[in-house]
Protein backbone atom coordinates (compact mmCIF):
# COMPACT_ATOMS: atom_id res chain seq x y z
CA UNK A 1 0.00 0.00 0.00
CA UNK A 2 1.38 3.48 -0.72
CA UNK A 3 2.29 5.67 1.65
CA UNK A 4 -0.47 8.08 3.69
CA UNK A 5 -0.21 11.78 2.96
CA UNK A 6 2.88 13.28 4.39
CA UNK A 7 1.03 16.50 6.19
CA UNK A 8 -0.77 13.10 8.57
CA UNK A 9 3.00 12.67 10.18
CA UNK A 10 3.06 16.66 11.43
CA UNK A 11 0.26 16.53 13.70
CA UNK A 12 -1.44 13.70 16.32
CA UNK A 13 -4.59 12.55 17.46
CA UNK A 14 -6.53 14.92 19.72
CA UNK A 15 -5.04 14.03 23.67
CA UNK A 16 -8.39 15.24 25.25
CA UNK A 17 -9.86 12.76 23.12
CA UNK A 18 -7.22 9.79 24.03
CA UNK A 19 -7.74 10.67 27.37
CA UNK A 20 -11.28 10.82 27.58
CA UNK A 21 -11.39 7.06 25.84
CA UNK A 22 -8.71 5.54 28.50
CA UNK A 23 -10.94 6.89 31.41
CA UNK A 24 -13.97 5.63 29.80
CA UNK A 25 -12.70 2.44 29.17
CA UNK A 26 -11.37 2.08 32.97
CA UNK A 27 -14.77 3.07 33.89
CA UNK A 28 -16.28 0.36 32.01
CA UNK A 29 -14.51 -1.52 34.00
CA UNK A 30 -16.68 -0.41 37.02
CA UNK A 31 -14.18 1.94 39.16
CA UNK A 32 -14.95 5.28 39.78
CA UNK A 33 -12.98 7.51 37.66
CA UNK A 34 -13.72 11.25 37.86
CA UNK A 35 -12.31 12.54 34.53
CA UNK A 36 -11.49 16.33 35.10
CA UNK A 37 -10.17 16.10 31.58
CA UNK A 38 -12.84 16.85 29.24
CA UNK A 39 -13.83 20.31 27.72
CA UNK A 40 -17.45 21.06 27.88
CA UNK A 41 -19.93 22.31 30.83
CA UNK A 42 -22.18 19.75 32.52
CA UNK A 43 -25.32 21.42 31.97
CA UNK A 44 -27.92 20.65 29.35
CA UNK A 45 -28.58 22.63 26.61
CA UNK A 46 -31.65 24.37 27.53
CA UNK A 47 -35.31 23.32 26.18
CA UNK A 48 -35.99 26.15 24.57
CA UNK A 49 -32.84 25.95 22.24
CA UNK A 50 -33.96 21.94 21.97
CA UNK A 51 -37.80 22.91 21.09
CA UNK A 52 -35.97 25.16 18.10
CA UNK A 53 -34.68 22.43 16.39
CA UNK A 54 -37.01 19.60 17.50
CA UNK A 55 -39.89 22.22 15.64
CA UNK A 56 -37.27 23.00 12.97
CA UNK A 57 -37.42 18.81 12.05
CA UNK A 58 -41.23 18.51 12.78
CA UNK A 59 -41.94 21.25 9.71
CA UNK A 60 -39.36 19.01 7.66
CA UNK A 61 -36.19 21.63 7.97
CA UNK A 62 -34.16 19.06 6.89
CA UNK A 63 -32.34 20.08 3.71
CA UNK A 64 -29.61 21.63 2.56
CA UNK A 65 -29.26 25.67 3.15
CA UNK A 66 -26.51 27.74 1.75
CA UNK A 67 -23.25 26.78 2.60
CA UNK A 68 -22.36 29.65 5.10
CA UNK A 69 -25.99 29.30 7.21
CA UNK A 70 -29.55 30.56 6.75
CA UNK A 71 -29.72 34.49 6.19
CA UNK A 72 -31.73 34.84 9.40
CA UNK A 73 -29.54 33.56 11.74
CA UNK A 74 -26.45 35.45 10.51
CA UNK A 75 -28.70 38.07 10.85
CA UNK A 76 -29.52 37.25 14.40
CA UNK A 77 -25.03 36.63 14.69
CA UNK A 78 -25.00 40.73 13.64
CA UNK A 79 -27.32 41.82 15.73
CA UNK A 80 -25.44 39.57 18.88
CA UNK A 81 -21.60 41.29 18.09
CA UNK A 82 -23.49 44.05 17.86
CA UNK A 83 -25.14 44.59 21.04
CA UNK A 84 -22.82 42.34 23.04
CA UNK A 85 -19.57 43.10 21.34
CA UNK A 86 -19.86 46.69 19.71
CA UNK A 87 -18.94 45.51 16.45
CA UNK A 88 -20.73 46.16 13.41
CA UNK A 89 -21.05 42.97 10.66
CA UNK A 90 -23.40 42.57 7.56
CA UNK A 91 -24.31 39.06 6.96
CA UNK A 92 -21.59 38.65 3.71
CA UNK A 93 -19.35 39.39 6.64
CA UNK A 94 -20.84 36.06 9.00
CA UNK A 95 -20.11 32.73 8.02
CA UNK A 96 -22.34 29.68 9.76
CA UNK A 97 -19.82 26.96 10.83
CA UNK A 98 -19.68 22.93 12.45
CA UNK A 99 -18.01 24.65 15.05
CA UNK A 100 -15.79 26.78 16.46
CA UNK A 101 -13.30 24.36 15.25
CA UNK A 102 -14.14 24.28 11.67
CA UNK A 103 -14.84 28.41 11.22
CA UNK A 104 -10.77 28.07 13.04
CA UNK A 105 -9.63 25.45 10.31
CA UNK A 106 -11.99 26.73 7.34
CA UNK A 107 -9.58 30.28 8.33
CA UNK A 108 -6.63 29.08 8.12
CA UNK A 109 -6.63 27.14 5.07
CA UNK A 110 -8.00 30.16 3.49
CA UNK A 111 -4.91 32.63 5.11
CA UNK A 112 -2.14 30.38 4.99
CA UNK A 113 0.39 28.54 2.90
CA UNK A 114 4.10 27.05 2.83
CA UNK A 115 6.38 29.96 4.37
CA UNK A 116 3.63 31.73 6.58
CA UNK A 117 4.81 31.82 10.23
CA UNK A 118 1.81 32.24 12.81
CA UNK A 119 2.24 33.19 16.17
CA UNK A 120 0.60 31.17 19.06
CA UNK A 121 0.94 31.94 22.97
CA UNK A 122 1.39 29.53 25.00
CA UNK A 123 -0.18 27.80 27.17
CA UNK A 124 -2.62 27.39 23.91
CA UNK A 125 -5.46 25.41 22.57
CA UNK A 126 -4.11 21.74 21.49
CA UNK A 127 -5.26 22.00 17.82
CA UNK A 128 -4.10 25.63 17.07
CA UNK A 129 -0.49 24.27 16.14
CA UNK A 130 -1.43 21.25 14.16
CA UNK A 131 -4.09 23.15 12.46
CA UNK A 132 -1.27 25.91 11.08
CA UNK A 133 0.59 23.02 10.25
CA UNK A 134 -2.29 21.21 7.99
CA UNK A 135 -2.57 24.55 6.35
CA UNK A 136 1.27 24.36 5.42
CA UNK A 137 2.60 27.00 7.67
CA UNK A 138 5.04 27.13 10.55
CA UNK A 139 3.49 27.34 14.12
CA UNK A 140 6.05 30.06 16.17
CA UNK A 141 5.01 28.95 19.99
CA UNK A 142 5.59 32.52 21.93
CA UNK A 143 5.57 31.22 25.89
CA UNK A 144 4.28 33.03 28.40
CA UNK A 145 4.51 32.81 32.62
CA UNK A 146 2.57 31.71 35.02
CA UNK A 147 3.89 34.66 37.12
CA UNK A 148 2.63 37.32 34.71
CA UNK A 149 -1.11 35.12 34.18
CA UNK A 150 0.29 33.61 31.02
CA UNK A 151 -0.21 36.70 28.96
CA UNK A 152 1.90 37.67 26.10
CA UNK A 153 3.94 41.02 26.78
CA UNK A 154 4.69 43.38 23.75
CA UNK A 155 7.99 43.06 23.59
CA UNK A 156 8.32 39.38 23.63
CA UNK A 157 5.36 39.62 21.03
CA UNK A 158 7.75 42.29 18.94
CA UNK A 159 11.15 39.54 19.16
CA UNK A 160 8.59 36.88 17.68
CA UNK A 161 7.82 38.77 14.69
CA UNK A 162 9.22 38.36 11.70
CA UNK A 163 8.89 38.99 8.03
CA UNK A 164 7.14 35.76 7.15
CA UNK A 165 4.51 36.35 10.42
CA UNK A 166 1.31 36.33 8.85
CA UNK A 167 -1.27 36.13 11.94
CA UNK A 168 -1.30 35.66 15.84
CA UNK A 169 -3.67 34.04 18.14
CA UNK A 170 -5.59 35.52 20.83
CA UNK A 171 -7.84 33.07 22.68
CA UNK A 172 -9.56 35.24 25.37
CA UNK A 173 -10.93 33.40 27.86
CA UNK A 174 -8.08 31.23 27.15
CA UNK A 175 -8.38 27.61 27.16
CA UNK A 176 -6.12 26.04 29.00
CA UNK A 177 -4.97 28.89 31.48
CA UNK A 178 -8.63 30.85 31.97
CA UNK A 179 -6.82 34.08 31.43
CA UNK A 180 -8.60 37.28 29.92
CA UNK A 181 -6.98 39.99 28.35
CA UNK A 182 -7.73 43.50 29.59
CA UNK A 183 -8.13 46.38 26.77
CA UNK A 184 -5.02 47.99 27.36
CA UNK A 185 -3.32 44.30 26.66
CA UNK A 186 -5.11 43.84 23.79
CA UNK A 187 -4.40 47.29 22.35
CA UNK A 188 -0.51 46.86 22.99
CA UNK A 189 -1.06 43.83 20.83
CA UNK A 190 -2.95 45.43 17.88
CA UNK A 191 -0.67 47.74 17.67
CA UNK A 192 1.86 45.61 16.31
CA UNK A 193 -0.37 43.71 13.99
CA UNK A 194 -0.80 47.45 12.27
CA UNK A 195 2.70 47.41 12.24
CA UNK A 196 3.53 44.28 10.72
CA UNK A 197 0.35 44.19 9.03
CA UNK A 198 -0.43 41.09 10.53
CA UNK A 199 -4.09 39.07 10.80
CA UNK A 200 -5.50 38.77 14.38
CA UNK A 201 -7.35 35.02 14.77
CA UNK A 202 -9.68 35.60 17.84
CA UNK A 203 -10.79 32.89 19.50
CA UNK A 204 -13.63 34.32 21.63
CA UNK A 205 -15.80 30.91 22.14
CA UNK A 206 -15.27 31.65 26.25
CA UNK A 207 -16.54 34.85 26.10
CA UNK A 208 -19.48 34.66 28.65
CA UNK A 209 -17.85 32.70 31.55
CA UNK A 210 -15.93 35.20 32.30
CA UNK A 211 -15.23 35.75 36.64
CA UNK A 212 -14.40 38.54 39.10
CA UNK A 213 -16.64 41.49 37.34
CA UNK A 214 -14.14 41.43 34.58
CA UNK A 215 -15.19 42.48 30.82
CA UNK A 216 -14.95 40.65 28.16
CA UNK A 217 -13.76 42.69 25.20
CA UNK A 218 -13.42 41.84 21.41
CA UNK A 219 -10.11 43.09 20.13
CA UNK A 220 -11.85 43.88 17.08
CA UNK A 221 -13.67 46.50 18.57
CA UNK A 222 -10.80 48.65 19.07
CA UNK A 223 -10.81 50.68 15.77
CA UNK A 224 -12.18 50.20 12.27
CA UNK A 225 -8.16 49.59 11.12
CA UNK A 226 -8.33 46.42 13.51
CA UNK A 227 -11.20 45.14 12.62
CA UNK A 228 -10.16 45.11 9.18
CA UNK A 229 -7.30 42.62 9.70
CA UNK A 230 -9.43 40.52 12.71
CA UNK A 231 -11.21 37.37 12.45
CA UNK A 232 -13.42 36.65 15.43
CA UNK A 233 -14.67 33.45 16.25
CA UNK A 234 -17.18 32.29 18.22
CA UNK A 235 -19.63 28.94 18.69
CA UNK A 236 -22.35 27.69 20.79
CA UNK A 237 -20.85 25.03 22.68
CA UNK A 238 -19.18 26.47 25.82
CA UNK A 239 -22.10 29.22 26.07
CA UNK A 240 -25.28 27.38 25.86
CA UNK A 241 -23.83 23.73 26.61
CA UNK A 242 -24.55 22.80 22.81
CA UNK A 243 -20.88 20.98 22.25
CA UNK A 244 -22.27 18.21 20.52
CA UNK A 245 -24.48 20.21 18.41
CA UNK A 246 -21.50 21.19 16.09
CA UNK A 247 -22.59 25.10 15.66
CA UNK A 248 -20.46 27.64 15.72
CA UNK A 249 -19.56 30.96 13.27
CA UNK A 250 -17.03 33.45 12.32
CA UNK A 251 -16.68 37.02 11.34
CA UNK A 252 -14.70 39.07 9.77
CA UNK A 253 -13.66 40.97 6.54
CA UNK A 254 -15.92 40.12 3.69
CA UNK A 255 -13.18 38.59 1.59
CA UNK A 256 -12.36 36.38 4.20
CA UNK A 257 -15.32 35.16 4.82
CA UNK A 258 -16.18 34.55 1.33
CA UNK A 259 -13.07 32.63 1.02
CA UNK A 260 -13.80 30.16 3.67
CA UNK A 261 -17.27 29.68 2.25
CA UNK A 262 -15.34 28.53 -0.71
CA UNK A 263 -13.58 25.71 1.11
CA UNK A 264 -16.57 25.27 3.74
CA UNK A 265 -18.53 24.40 0.49
CA UNK A 266 -15.98 22.05 -1.00
CA UNK A 267 -15.67 20.03 2.32
CA UNK A 268 -18.91 19.84 4.89
CA UNK A 269 -20.91 21.92 3.04
CA UNK A 270 -23.92 23.99 5.62
CA UNK A 271 -24.31 22.88 8.75
CA UNK A 272 -26.77 21.02 9.88
CA UNK A 273 -30.01 22.73 8.86
CA UNK A 274 -32.32 21.66 12.38
CA UNK A 275 -29.56 23.18 14.59
CA UNK A 276 -29.15 26.07 12.84
CA UNK A 277 -32.57 26.66 14.12
CA UNK A 278 -31.77 25.95 17.79
CA UNK A 279 -28.88 28.11 17.89
CA UNK A 280 -31.25 30.63 15.93
CA UNK A 281 -33.71 29.96 19.50
CA UNK A 282 -30.34 30.48 21.65
CA UNK A 283 -29.05 33.52 20.57
CA UNK A 284 -33.01 35.08 20.25
CA UNK A 285 -33.82 33.33 23.77
CA UNK A 286 -33.44 34.43 27.78
CA UNK A 287 -29.91 34.80 28.67
CA UNK A 288 -30.87 33.23 32.34
CA UNK A 289 -29.19 30.47 31.47
CA UNK A 290 -26.03 31.51 30.53
CA UNK A 291 -25.70 34.06 33.93
CA UNK A 292 -27.09 30.61 36.24
CA UNK A 293 -24.30 28.41 33.91
CA UNK A 294 -21.64 31.53 34.78
CA UNK A 295 -22.62 31.37 38.36
CA UNK A 296 -22.27 28.13 39.21
CA UNK A 297 -18.52 27.89 37.62
CA UNK A 298 -17.14 31.16 39.85
CA UNK A 299 -18.46 29.02 42.62
CA UNK A 300 -16.77 25.78 41.63
CA UNK A 301 -13.80 27.79 40.26
CA UNK A 302 -13.43 29.41 43.87
CA UNK A 303 -13.61 25.95 45.82
CA UNK A 304 -11.54 24.13 43.40
CA UNK A 305 -8.87 26.68 43.26
CA UNK A 306 -8.53 26.36 47.00
CA UNK A 307 -8.18 22.97 47.25
CA UNK A 308 -6.02 22.51 44.34
CA UNK A 309 -3.41 24.99 45.90
CA UNK A 310 -3.61 23.05 49.19
CA UNK A 311 -1.81 20.25 47.88
CA UNK A 312 2.09 20.62 48.95
CA UNK A 313 4.22 22.02 46.25
CA UNK A 314 1.76 22.91 44.22
CA UNK A 315 0.87 26.65 42.37
CA UNK A 316 -2.01 28.03 40.32
CA UNK A 317 -3.21 30.86 38.08
CA UNK A 318 -6.63 31.64 39.57
CA UNK A 319 -8.29 31.44 36.31
CA UNK A 320 -10.28 34.49 35.21
CA UNK A 321 -12.71 32.82 32.81
CA UNK A 322 -13.32 29.71 31.01
CA UNK A 323 -13.79 26.32 32.82
CA UNK A 324 -10.21 25.08 33.67
CA UNK A 325 -7.26 25.39 36.12
CA UNK A 326 -3.95 24.52 35.12
CA UNK A 327 -2.04 24.31 37.96
CA UNK A 328 2.07 23.86 38.16
CA UNK A 329 2.94 20.71 38.87
CA UNK A 330 6.84 20.58 38.03
CA UNK A 331 7.96 19.26 41.15
CA UNK A 332 6.06 16.51 40.93
CA UNK A 333 7.76 15.99 37.38
CA UNK A 334 11.10 17.08 38.23
CA UNK A 335 11.61 14.82 40.93
CA UNK A 336 8.74 11.98 40.44
CA UNK A 337 8.05 10.99 37.32
CA UNK A 338 9.56 11.39 33.31
CA UNK A 339 7.37 14.18 31.92
CA UNK A 340 3.65 15.12 32.68
CA UNK A 341 2.25 12.42 30.93
CA UNK A 342 3.82 10.02 33.13
CA UNK A 343 2.40 11.79 35.75
CA UNK A 344 -1.18 11.69 34.07
CA UNK A 345 -1.04 8.41 34.00
CA UNK A 346 0.21 7.65 37.47
CA UNK A 347 -2.80 9.98 38.70
CA UNK A 348 -5.94 8.05 36.18
CA UNK A 349 -4.24 4.61 37.31
CA UNK A 350 -3.67 5.15 41.16
CA UNK A 351 -5.71 8.02 41.72
CA UNK A 352 -8.67 7.34 39.46
CA UNK A 353 -8.90 11.09 38.21
CA UNK A 354 -7.97 11.95 34.43
CA UNK A 355 -6.50 15.06 33.66
CA UNK A 356 -4.49 16.36 30.69
CA UNK A 357 -0.68 16.89 30.80
CA UNK A 358 0.20 20.41 30.18
CA UNK A 359 2.93 19.65 27.25
CA UNK A 360 0.12 19.07 25.25
CA UNK A 361 -0.84 23.40 26.03
CA UNK A 362 2.82 23.75 25.40
CA UNK A 363 3.42 24.02 28.78
CA UNK A 364 5.28 20.82 30.37
CA UNK A 365 4.62 20.35 34.01
CA UNK A 366 1.33 21.84 34.25
CA UNK A 367 -1.46 19.76 34.16
CA UNK A 368 -5.17 21.07 33.18
CA UNK A 369 -8.34 20.29 35.37
CA UNK A 370 -12.04 21.10 34.20
CA UNK A 371 -14.19 22.31 37.15
CA UNK A 372 -16.95 20.84 35.19
CA UNK A 373 -18.41 17.96 37.75
CA UNK A 374 -19.61 18.97 41.18
CA UNK A 375 -17.84 20.09 43.65
CA UNK A 376 -17.89 16.74 46.30
CA UNK A 377 -16.42 15.33 43.30
CA UNK A 378 -13.84 18.45 42.81
CA UNK A 379 -12.84 17.47 46.20
CA UNK A 380 -12.65 13.57 45.83
CA UNK A 381 -10.61 14.20 43.14
CA UNK A 382 -8.08 16.14 44.99
CA UNK A 383 -8.11 14.31 48.10
CA UNK A 384 -7.12 11.50 45.60
CA UNK A 385 -4.63 13.06 44.19
CA UNK A 386 -2.99 14.40 47.24
CA UNK A 387 -2.91 10.60 48.88
CA UNK A 388 -1.37 9.53 45.42
CA UNK A 389 1.31 11.46 45.81
CA UNK A 390 2.04 11.06 49.45
CA UNK A 391 2.36 7.70 48.20
CA UNK A 392 5.24 8.76 45.81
Amino acid sequence: MKELASRIKKIKPSPTLAINAKAKAIRDKGLPVINLAGGEPDFDTPEYIKEGAIKALKEGFTKYTPSSGILELKEAICEKLHEENGLSYTPQEVIVTCGGKQALYNAFMALFEEGDEVIIPAPYWVSYPAMVLLAGAKPVILKTEEAEGFKVKKEALREAITERTKAIIINSPSNPSGTVYTEKELSEIAELALQHDLWIISDEVYEHLIFDNLKHISIASLSPEIKERTLVVNAFSKTYSMTGWRIGFAAGPRELISAMDIIQSQSTSNPTSFVQKGALEALKGSKDFIHYMKREFEKRRNYFYELLISIPQVSCFKAQGAFYLFPNFGFYCENRFKDDGDLCLYLLEKALVATVPGSEFGMPGFLRFSFTVKTDELEEAVNRIREALERL
